[in-house]
């Protein structure tokens, strides 16, 4: 049986519109003073069930963000006011799931939207898949990083961390894995056999593109949300041959638009 995806919303974050699209609010010489502007991203996970095992995309933001869990400077510029009201197990649950029906993690990445539900699985054998490059990097970043978007309380946890290496394989039946750096190091996206509801291939690309600009118009994300722009471009390169290769379906990170309409393409 091919595997089934679902929804787990997750409330939605507000960030300046620079940060998922570079120069979007530029000063002129007639506009000297242009007006900021703060953009809605939505935050999902994904639960995908295949006949082995059920499987947790993401795990979203610590439902405590805006209440010290994240730093102060951070929260100001990321912006959870809903985390509160969608902490994972609730999530899962009006998905139809409980945490106890998951068998393994999947984390696209360590950002402080993506691995604050960890904390759900300390403790417990259920495997966390993230690749070594992000894992070795957040530790790095949540000790030294001044404006780091790594919080070391989301992830520092007794987990059973399943280390990927390389540029991508076999996860389990019907889903690959693939290396996509550039917003990471580590950033890993997933590829899903007849994940669609139109029974295309599923490429589950999450931060790779904030939004649908990033991958389908190549307009970069601002500096900030992009540890490397030759990285990028060239994991952009690597979803576009699967995409055309595959005839697939590529999901973005944070797009509302595409967000909204994923009940009837998953």
């Amino acid at each position: 049986m091919a595997p089934t995806v679902h929804l787990v919303d997750r409330g939605t974050m507000e960030i300046d519109v620079n940060y998922p699209l570079e120069g979007a609010v530029t000063a002129t010489a007639s506009n000297p003073n242009p007006d900021a502007i703060r953009a809605d991203g939505p935050v999902f996970n994904l639960v995908i069930e295949t006949d082995e095992q059920t499987l947790l995309w993401d795990t979203g933001s610590h439902p405590e963000a805006g209440d010290g869990h994240w730093p102060p400077a951070l929260y100001d510029e990321f912006t959870h006011h809903d985390a509160a009201d969608h902490p994972l197990p609730e999530a899962l649950a009006e998905a139809g799931f409980d945490l106890a029906d998951i068998d393994a993690v999947v984390q696209s990445h360590l950002h402080l939207d993506h691995a604050g539900g960890l904390h759900n699985f300390a403790g417990t054998d259920v495997p966390v898949y993230v690749h070594a490059a992000e894992l070795k990097h957040a530790y790095f970043e949540a000790a030294t990083g001044d404006s780091s978007a790594y919080v070391r309380g989301d992830f520092d946890h007794d987990l059973a961390w399943e280390p990927l290496y390389g540029d991508g394989g076999y996860l389990t039946e019907g889903i690959d894995w693939v290396h996509l750096p550039g917003h990471t190091p580590g950033l890993v996206g997933l590829v899903v056999e007849a994940g669609a509801a139109d029974g295309r291939d599923l490429v589950v690309a999450g931060d790779l593109a904030y939004s649908a600009a990033n991958y389908e118009d190549g307009h970069p994300m601002g500096r900030d949300l992009l540890h490397s722009r030759p990285d990028w471009e060239a994991s952009c390169r690597r979803v576009r041959d699967i995409e055309a290769r595959r005839d697939a379906l590529v999901v973005y990170g944070h797009d509302p638009e595409q967000v909204a309409a994923l009940p009837n393409l998953l």
